[in-house]
């Protein structure tokens, strides 16, 4: 009776650092993966605007649900036109609705709340912050719950 416990004690345990090194950190997803922007955008029905340019890379992270993130900047006066093109459907996005100051504008949609049909994600949140010089940083998620 030992000797089944004692082979298979290190295959439970090699299992076991495998599930945790591929975590997220939060205990149930694997590492972000680098992916070009323009599928993280198409994910949640969008493509990048005209003058943007990425900040950093686009990412997905999945394991039972999928999320794509990406940011960029754009010309701050393109912002409301970008986003009344992208979510014609959507409530308009006003300033100063973030919650907890999470940027100076928000929009949050969903298939209910004017998320075009035919988009993969369940899900998309939009943040832009006003900087200097005319820009906007656009912080983009799209996801599946």
């Amino acid at each position: 009776m030992t000797l089944p416990v004692l082979v298979l004690l290190p295959l439970l345990v090699a299992l076991v650092g495998t599930v945790f090194s591929e975590s997220d950190g939060r205990g149930g997803g694997r590492a972000a993966e680098h992916v070009p922007c323009s599928e993280a955008l198409r994910f949640g029905g969008a493509a990048l605007p005209d003058g943007a340019r990425p900040v950093g890379a686009c990412t997905v992270q999945g394991f039972q649900d999928t999320h794509y993130g990406a940011a960029f900047r754009m010309p701050r006066t393109g912002v409301q036109d970008w986003l009344a093109h992208t979510y014609p459907d959507a409530p308009a996005a006003r300033r100063n609705t973030c919650v907890g100051g999470d940027g100076d504008l928000c929009l949050d949609l969903g298939h209910a709340r004017g998320l075009p049909d035919g988009v993969d994600a369940h899900a998309v949140r939009v943040r832009v912050e006003y900087e200097a010089a005319g820009t906007a940083l656009v912080r983009f998620a799209a996801f599946t719950l």
